[in-house]
């Protein structure tokens, strides 16, 4: 038997939350497709804006699982979500050779085909009978693949595994680097995962407020884009990669100094103390 706690009282209801993820997520990544299909990758950047949408869903969704009482399970929901949308994603993946447009729609559906087994498994065969448990599995799934493939295009300037790199590195010659065989996934695998459960795990508490959580989790998002930019030297061009990175910057640092001005409005009292200064023998 679960008892549920109620971490905050919500301005925005869960349901609208996840629509609007959702739908920012999708139409930014279908923005990138768009800028696939004309022969430029200016518009990568949209896959950074499609990887916060789906963050502002899936901490929606962790803060709801969460409520259960299970505190200590955020940063495993954030790995799970992650684990879950790589499945999703590279089936989804294998679609673009039918059309690169119904990929984003089918990493969708499949996170959350994958997702309910998962939930399914954890409360009919793990028996552990949270009431929400099976819905939020799904739609962490969901989330994690369309994280990951707007991740990837800001990396790559393609939504999918299929963009493939030559570039030098340190001098040696690098050939056939993509998303997936250069390991570029398993960077923005970690990178989405933290970004996922790391807002709600920092404000859980008494005094955790919904603006507040999600602009954490809009900072955590651009502040993975910035090293999906940074890496996106290698494959997109110059200025492409060098929006990207603009981009990413500038939010990050928009929505740091609003967190830290929402933070100032939560706390009790806020003292600008120096750190400790190590004492001269």
């Amino acid at each position: 038997m679960s008892v549920k706690i109620e971490a905050s009282h919500d301005g925005i209801p869960h349901n609208k939350v996840m629509v609007i993820g959702a739908v920012i997520s999708l139409v930014s990544l279908y923005i990138a497709i768009i800028g696939t299909t004309l022969g430029v990758d200016y518009l990568a950047f949209f896959g950074g804006i499609a990887a916060i949408g789906a963050l502002i869903w899936g901490n929606s969704t962790i803060k709801k699982l969460c409520s259960y009482g299970i505190g200590t399970g955020v940063p495993s929901a954030g790995m799970l979500a992650f684990g879950s949308g790589v499945i999703a994603l590279l089936f989804a993946s294998t679609l673009s050779g039918i059309s690169i447009w119904i990929v984003p729609v089918a990493a969708l559906i499949l996170g959350l085909v994958v997702g309910l087994f998962l939930g399914w498994i954890s409360n009919s065969v793990l028996n552990m009978k949270i009431p929400v448990m099976t819905r939020s599995l799904a739609e962490l799934a969901a989330v994690g693949s369309l994280a990951l493939m707007g991740l990837g295009a800001v990396a790559t300037g393609f939504v999918g595994f299929m963009d493939i790199a030559t570039f030098d590195l340190l001098g040696v010659t690098v050939y056939n680097a993509s998303y997936l065989g250069a390991g570029i996934i398993a960077v923005s695998f970690m990178l989405g995962a933290i970004a996922l459960q790391h807002p709600f795990n920092a404000c859980l508490g008494p005094g955790e407020k919904q603006d507040r959580t999600n602009m954490l989790a809009i900072e955590c998002g651009f502040l993975s884009m910035i090293v999906m930019a940074v890496i996106s030297f290698a494959f997109v061009s110059l200025i492409a990669a060098w929006i990207s990175l603009v981009v990413a910057v500038i939010g990050w640092a928009v929505s740091y100094v609003k967190y830290v001005a929402l933070s100032k409005r939560d706390a009790a009292s806020w003292l600008d103390a120096k750190p400790f200064s190590d004492s001269e023998e």
